[in-house]
């Protein structure tokens, strides 16, 4: 088990945990999600991916984030509804936080010291940007906010974390 594993998470209903806890040994594809952002409708990839893939030991796991253009501004109820509702999200999401900056939540300061494909770490740079856990927690991939939750990269990875 590694640090990332034992960093507190709270999650979208108040209840205090940690991230190892929301993983609960599977692999993790995190993602700071937004409920007025273009790129909003991956949910619908997100809870797809989530659904075919629970049963062989992955989740998606969401971190509401306003950081970029105020595209999340609700409370934690009007997110859970929208989430719900709207895209019919059954993976975990923790309470809203910050990605960047001095107020940078614990398991992101840990996950942005991953590079992407282009050897690029550091800053969250919008919405929806896409980090890939393996059950033991080390942080395995990053892809872009503009990666689809089907991208035959990021479903490669998956598939190679899952077979290991």
């Amino acid at each position: 088990m590694t640090d990332l594993h034992n960093l507190p998470v709270t999650t979208l209903v108040g209840e205090k945990t940690t991230f190892g806890a929301l993983a609960d040994g599977r692999a993790a594809l995190v993602v700071n999600v937004a409920s007025r952002c273009g790129l909003t409708p991956q949910y619908t990839g997100l809870e797809k991916l989530h659904g075919e893939l629970s049963g062989r030991g992955f989740t998606v796991i969401g971190f509401p984030c306003n950081q970029f253009g105020g595209q999340e501004p609700g409370t934690a109820e009007e997110i859970a509804t929208f989430c719900s509702s709207t895209y019919g999200v059954t993976f975990p999401l923790s309470a809203k936080i910050e990605v960047n900056g001095a107020g940078r939540d614990p398991v992101y300061t840990e996950l942005t010291q991953t590079a992407d494909a282009a050897g690029k770490a550091g800053d969250i740079t919008w919405n929806f940007e896409k980090f890939l856990v393996a059950p033991d927690g080390r942080v395995v991939a990053r892809f872009g906010p503009r990666t689809d939750p089907h991208d035959a990269a990021l479903l490669g990875a998956i598939e190679q974390v899952l077979s290991t």
